[in-house]
């Protein structure tokens, strides 16, 4: 194995997926709640978007690619973890994934404890 210094998302995500695949359908039932809060509140997120690094259309872009990968990968993403890494933490959906993992496991919605420090390990 590589040093994590050197490691990818996509390598990272498949590593996570790997060690810990009993919470990634759990993880992907928060990712597609979150793709749909997104993009229901337009409205209110883009009028609360202040100084980001990127414009508020390019995150409801991300939200939008994120369903699209949802829905035809689904049992996919759940199952392998190529698919889920390659689909989901593969250029710039990333960024939008990597940040609901790390919402997802600040909100405390995982189940193993172990799940937390693999994502703060990997993505912070």
């Amino acid at each position: 194995m590589q040093p994590l210094r050197i490691l990818n998302n996509v390598q990272k995500a498949r590593l996570l997926h790997n060690l810990l695949n009993e919470e990634i359908p759990a993880f992907l039932a928060y990712l597609n709640e979150l793709t749909e809060t997104v993009l229901n509140n337009r409205e209110q997120i883009a009028a609360d978007w202040k100084d980001q690094f990127f414009g508020v259309e390019f995150w409801f872009g991300l939200a939008e690619d994120v369903q699209r990968i949802m829905a035809k990968y689904t049992r996919d993403l759940y199952k392998s973890p190529n698919v889920f890494a390659d689909q989901l933490f593969d250029g710039y959906t990333a960024i939008f994934c990597a940040h609901a993992l790390m919402q997802y496991v600040a909100q405390a919605k995982h189940g193993d404890p172990k799940f937390k420090p693999a994502v703060e390990l990997l993505f912070q």
